[in-house]
């Protein structure tokens, strides 16, 4: 880690896991400089190993606001994270067992791909949702909520997007760990709710902002709101029903790839004696009221986990390659934060231009890793020489969190 604190261009300095400012891009730089001449920025800006250019603010960045909270400094994708959970069967019974359709772990890949809706598939029913059911309820008791009328076709919308992957960079993955035993992980998020919360209340703090001629420039897409003020609140509520929903749709994937997994391997395999252990969750777009260096601030983690001290936190890497689950270590120069995986070095469009259907699919292959995915023209833009290199993320944040279990790659369903 170091430090880039220029006092005559930056109110606070910027304290980077990286080992030396090469290693960052040009822009991804420029909004953290951004963040750090925000008005209500606290102590320092933080940004992770894997930190990159996002809108407005770097993803793999941490901003510490004082009484203000910033919509686009949670992202479009609120609450999106990971779920993890391990399991006693071994791996082998997936990559050596035939099936009608191949070894079990393509059946198995093949299934997932078609229960669960991913891209921009819903549900064709309303799903059931807890969070979506409390939080309509909540609404309808409140006298005074300015965004109900503008977001409710969100809620409705919610109830057939509850337990569904969506797109990019979203996945769910069948893993191995060091002792051969299966273990399954699920990256997604908010799906719509978070994007119509975030663009709606974004567009709430330009107006705001402008009204009261703020210091900070339109330019920086950081517009923010006061959160003792009725708007912020408002976006605070919001922000927390989507992380709440994002939590509930990766469980709700997760129950029907355990299920998928449970009568396969019994088909195939014989094997019922199945037991679940250390079911880990973690969010790394949002926000959180936390207490750091004697004051109380609003953490924004966009692309982000927190990891105090002995908390576990899930960082993968790219398409086919390792992922970690790690401890905490609650250092107070991270603001208790992590890396939230590999971290792109390439956009989109770039990985798309460099890298073509068959070359990613066959590098899949050649690994042994059985993919699963609809519409795979847009493959490259995952290709995993797009990512970096997740041990080197590892490496430099190990003051941060302590490496538990390493996992590879069996199989990958992907948006």
């Amino acid at each position: 880690m170091f430090t880039l604190y220029e006092p005559s261009e930056q109110k606070v300095p910027i304290k980077i896991w990286l080992e030396n400012i090469g290693q960052l891009d040009r822009i991804c730089l420029e909004q953290a400089k951004n963040l750090a001449n925000l008005p209500f920025a606290y102590q320092h800006i933080a940004l992770m190993p894997d930190a990159h250019a996002g809108y407005g603010m770097p993803i793999g960045g941490i901003l510490a606001a004082e009484g203000m909270i910033v919509p686009n400094a949670v992202g479009a994708d609120i609450g999106c994270g990971m779920t993890f959970v391990q399991t006693n069967i071994p791996a082998e019974i997936l990559i050596t067992q035939e099936t009608p359709d191949g070894k079990l772990a393509q059946t198995i890949v093949n299934t997932i791909l078609r229960s669960v809706p991913n891209g921009y598939e819903k549900h064709k029913r309303k799903q059931a949702s807890n969070v979506v059911q409390q939080f309509s309820w909540y609404l309808e008791e409140q006298e005074k909520v300015v965004a109900t009328k503008e977001l409710a076709n969100v809620l409705d919308e919610a109830y057939f997007q509850a337990g569904t992957l969506g797109s990019g960079n979203h996945f769910i993955e069948l893993q191995t760990d060091g002792q051969g035993l299966v273990g399954v992980m699920v990256h997604t998020g908010s799906r719509n709710v978070g994007d119509a919360v975030c663009h709606y209340f974004d567009d709430k703090a330009k107006q705001l902002n402008s009204q009261e001629h703020s210091p900070v420039p339109p330019e920086w897409n950081l517009a923010y709101l006061p959160t003792e003020s009725d708007m912020g609140k408002e976006y605070i509520r919001w922000m927390e029903f989507a992380m709440a929903f994002a939590k509930e749709n990766r469980a709700k994937i997760m129950r029907i790839v355990i299920e998928i997994i449970r009568n396969l391997v019994a088909e195939y395999a014989g094997f019922t004696e199945i037991e679940l252990s250390e079911p880990i969750d973690c969010h790394h777009n949002y926000a959180a009221y936390e207490e750091h260096i004697g004051k109380m601030v609003w953490v924004h983690r966009k692309g982000a986990i927190r990891v105090r001290e002995g908390e576990w936190g899930i960082i993968p890497g790219a398409m086919g390659m390792s992922s970690y689950l790690v401890k905490g270590k609650g250092n107070p120069e991270s603001f208790h934060s992590c890396s939230h995986g590999a971290g792109r070095q390439m956009s989109r469009k770039e990985a798309l231009e460099t890298f073509g259907m068959d070359d990613t699919i066959f590098d899949l292959e050649s690994s042994g890793i059985f993919l699963g995915k609809t519409r795979k023209r847009d493959l490259g833009e995952e290709a995993r020489f797009a990512y970096k290199d997740i041990d080197f993320v590892i490496a430099n944040e190990l003051d941060l969190i302590k490496p538990i279990r390493k996992l590879e790659t069996l199989g990958v369903v992907k948006g």
